[in-house]
């Protein structure tokens, strides 16, 4: 199962968990752009060497791999002539050079007494690296690529040289260092000491990454060196190190500042280890910063607070605590208010009979004087106290470690990157980390199991939930963020498949919400079939894995002049199912008059083409394959308009829209009743048609209020949009009332004759909802709004409603809808006679009638009305309703509606 990924600081022998395979360290291009290597910790699982892979920068193919390496790779630089590829490695393996008309071995030194970490070539050829056994050691390469080494130093005051550079002029080279404040600059001829730049004020912090400006007139250096709120920085050294210095403000989150590299006009980029990328220009500003979508949870320490039960948890998205946020399993729901006042608790750290010393960030944690066994380079960060003081939780670098009051350890597990805070539930059961990864995990307390795993977006909306099995939960839009890296071979790219396109079989909020409860994965699965009525799917992953797409042709963001468009792609079945249909999409929506391919036409092997045609502007072409368990992640490219421009006939061919909006509050169960959603139905119709001769040329308004929305009704009413709308047009659909999941997990909307014993015939199934919403010709909207409360649910809260599956399939790419749904996870939606409405139908009437025009250019897009609906919901009912937005990757953001 992936998860995302964050980043590790550092390099690390083979000796380390095997929980690093696959993670990379290195990554450079060649001169010419041509071509991209990386490497890390990559095939020792396989081959129990390590490999350099190659890959095609235009279109991301695996060319090749370097293989036999004896540790991992640290560093990877390509000589300024192209000529060489150089990498350092982890252990005492030294340094490794390759010839690139070949990437043929050309030479080594491998007397090196510890990882190297650093390395650089001048435009001459020569190679100076570095390495934590405290040597900088400088090589002439020969023709073949050999290397001579020609001098071998030690800096004074450093005793771990990390990163190298030469001066772009070639007579220097600088030398940053693991250790405290420490920068060095050599004579580039023979490593005798020239100087240190002055490092006042940096202190117990290090200058770790150095780069010289493209004149060789500013030396540069970052590391871990924090000023006023956690604010990174990089010094800056005028006089090539010589003169006085400035500090920029750089990357903010706390993250090692691992590389920088000069621009050609001036300026800086640097990477960081948060992970994040930034640019500063010539004249120190921070023009472009971007880090990951992760929690930063460096820092949290006593922040991690847990429920009673251990179900619920309070974190901060940032680091040092800040953004709190907190999520309960109970009720699914992503909050961003804090914790405290919920008689959460933090972990406990002390107790008179067991005292921990030396914890943070030492290598040498103790317990009552005697230190913990951990492994070489294995950082303590903290730790928890069981609530019977019989054991603690450690969490380190490497590790999540359990050890009694001794000291011994009855349990380790490996974690997915640093464990910045840990806790342990009330009752004992569970013990709960937060990684660097960005993902916080429930444990088996008796044993170290892993239980369940949580990552919650950094855009504070979007949270998955997943078991070891990959059964999951998800809120709308979030099914991307994880899923399986499908291992093709060691010479083959590996393939990623979202778990959305496992849906049927693994989206099981009904497992999750037993996991922790039941404290094994297999129990909580049998319980939630039992009470379904029948077993999980016995396929597995591999059996039911889905075909690859990949376009040949057209290139991505090529132009194009007219509107047939020939495109060629071709298929690939990891599974072995035969593919059985393959779609066209145009920005999202099914091509008018594609034909179905036959089940001989989708399984040949080789090539295919379609013709399509395209839209006289820029639009985006998706090809989407389906085999009989699950459709292809879409292959989607740009194409920009490069044709005559629209006559003014073309221009004055608006599109229609249709408007089917049903709400039901008056049931024929009077028990079941509602105030508002017919109300809300009839208002968002009218709001619609006020677009008539604005964005539309014509709107068309179907409306269907409690009696008259028998399900007979609403399937007809259905059928009438599908058959009307074409690729031209714009479809809403507009849902009020009851909808719930029957005992098999089917959504269902309940229209006025609803009879819940008779759900089947008077129930109107997700499926033909579905259906209609993928057989739309236009682009399409769908605003759902059936989480109330009410007797319909027999009193009842929990997940029978819960709309995230739904909202999640409609969404998806072979769905293709645009889906606005009034409340997320177990929430409420509510309604007001003070509102007039429902809170969600105000804010969508409100947003769409104007005040969504965020730009003041006239138009409101979808992503303009989504923003207004989260924040006017939210302020309507003071936090207590969060409405969502799922829209499909191939569907790109359109205007829906004219400010009035």
């Amino acid at each position: 199962m992936g998860t995302p990924v964050g980043a590790t600081t550092a390099h690390y022998s083979r000796a380390n968990p095997a929980g690093f395979e696959g993670k990379l360290f290195a990554v450079a291009i060649s001169p010419d752009g041509s071509t991209i290597a990386a490497g890390g910790y990559t095939g020792y699982e396989w081959e129990k060497t390590y490999s350099i892979y190659l890959f095609d920068r235009e279109s991301g193919r695996l060319i090749r791999r370097l293989v036999g390496l004896p540790d991992g790779v640290a560093h990877l630089v390509y000589s300024p002539d192209g000529q060489y590829l150089a990498a350092t490695l982890g252990g005492k393996n030294g340094v490794r050079v390759f010839s690139t008309v070949a990437y043929a071995p050309a030479g080594e030194d491998k007397a090196y007494g510890d990882g190297s970490t650093g390395a650089d070539f001048d435009r001459t050829g020569k190679l100076v690296t570095t390495s934590y056994d405290g040597f900088i050691c400088l090589y002439a390469t020969s023709v073949n690529g050999s290397l001579r080494l020609v001098a071998k130093t030690k800096v004074k005051g450093g005793q771990r040289p990390y990163d190298v550079k030469f001066s772009p002029d070639g007579t220097r080279v600088a030398v940053g260092f693991g250790d405290p404040s420490k920068v060095a600059v050599l004579q580039a001829s023979d490593l005798a000491p020239l100087f240190a730049p002055d490092t006042t004020g940096v202190n117990r912090f290090s200058l770790n990454s150095v780069a010289w400006s493209a004149d060789s007139g500013t030396l540069y250096a970052g590391g871990i060196f924090n000023g006023a709120n956690a604010t990174q920085f990089i010094r800056a050294w005028a006089d090539g190190g010589r003169g006085g210095y400035r500090d920029i403000a750089a990357a903010a989150g706390g993250g090692l500042i691992s590389h920088i590299l000069p621009l050609r006009d001036g300026g800086i980029i640097y990477g960081a280890a948060n992970p994040a990328f930034g640019l500063i220009d010539a004249r120190d500003r921070r023009q472009l910063f971007t880090t990951a979508a992760i929690a930063n949870y460096m820092g949290l320490g006593q922040g991690l607070l847990l429920s009673p039960d251990g179900t619920g948890v309070g974190f901060a998205h940032k680091m040092l605590g800040q953004s709190p946020a907190r999520f309960s399993l109970a009720d699914r729901k992503l909050d961003t208010a804090p914790a405290g006042g919920l008689n959460w608790l933090p972990p406990k750290t002390e107790d008179s009979n067991i005292r921990v010393t030396d914890l943070v960030q030492t290598f040498t944690p103790k317990i009552n004087g005697t230190a913990l066994k951990l492994v070489q380079y294995e950082w303590s960060r903290n730790l928890a106290l069981a609530p019977d003081r019989s054991a603690f939780l450690l969490g380190t670098m490497f590790y999540l470690r359990l050890f009694d009051r001794s000291g011994a350890e009855r349990w380790k597990v490996e974690g997915p990157g640093d464990a910045w805070a840990v806790n342990v539930s009330s009752d004992g059961k569970l013990a709960v980390a937060t990684f660097d990864d960005g993902t916080i995990r429930w444990y088996r307390m008796t044993d170290g199991k892993l239980l369940l795993s949580f990552f919650p977006h950094a855009d504070r909306k979007r949270w998955v939930l997943w078991t070891p099995s990959g059964y999951y939960d998800a809120s709308p839009g979030a099914e991307e963020l994880i899923g399986w890296h499908v291992n093709n071979g060691k010479d083959q790219a590996a393939d990623f498949f979202p778990v959305g396109q496992f849906r049927p079989t693994y989206d099981r909020p009904d497992v999750i919400s037993k996991i922790l409860e039941t404290g094994d994965e297999a129990e909580a699965v049998r319980l939630a079939d039992d009470e379904r009525g029948h077993k999980s799917q016995a396929s597995t992953v591999a059996q039911m894995l889905p075909p690859v797409v990949e376009i040949a042709s057209p290139a991505d963001n090529s132009e194009v002049s007219a509107s047939q468009v020939t495109i060629r792609y071709s298929l690939r079945t990891p599974s072995g199912e035969p593919v059985t249909n393959v779609r066209a999409l145009v920005d999202g929506r099914p091509v008018t008059g594609n034909r179905q391919l036959t089940r001989e036409d989708v399984s040949t092997s080789g090539v295919r083409e379609l013709k399509l045609s395209v839209p006289e502007r820029d639009s985006e072409v998706s090809i989407i394959a389906e085999n009989r368990f699950a459709a292809s992640v879409p292959a989607t490219i740009r194409l920009r308009w490069h044709g005559s421009a629209p006559t003014n006939e073309a221009f004055a061919i608006q599109p229609k829209l249709y408007v089917l909006a049903i709400g039901v509050s008056q049931y024929q169960n009077p028990s079941y009743s509602l105030k508002f959603a017919a109300k809300d139905a009839k208002d968002f119709a009218a709001a619609a048609a006020t677009q008539k001769g604005f964005l539309y040329r014509d709107v068309v308004v179907k409306v269907l209020t409690n009696d008259q929305a028998t399900k007979d009704n609403v399937l007809n009413g259905l059928d009438w949009i599908r058959k009307e709308t074409t690729s031209k047009d714009v479809a809403m659909v507009f849902f009020a009332g009851h909808g719930l999941n029957d005992q098999n997990g089917v959504y269902y909307f309940l229209p006025y004759n609803t009879d819940l014993e008779k759900l089947l015939r008077t129930g109107v199934p997700f499926t033909d909802i579905k259906n209609t919403v993928q057989s739309l010709a236009g682009k399409t909207l769908f605003f759902i709004d059936t989480c109330h409360s009410g007797n319909v649910l027999g009193g009842r809260r929990g997940l029978a409603d819960d709309l995230n599956g739904v909202i999640n399939e409609l969404a998806s790419a072979e769905s293709g809808a645009v889906v606005f749904a009034a409340s997320t996870g177990n929430q409420y939606s509510l309604e007001d006679a003070k509102w007039n409405n429902g809170a969600f139908t105000k804010a969508l009437v409100e947003g769409f009638t104007g005040r969504a025009d965020y730009s003041g250019k006239g138009r409101i897009t979808i992503n303009m009305l989504d923003l207004y609906i989260s924040e006017r919901v939210k302020e309507l009912t003071g936090g207590k309703q969060t409405p969502t937005t799922a829209k499909p990757n191939t569907v790109p953001d359109f205007p829906i509606a004219i400010k009035r």
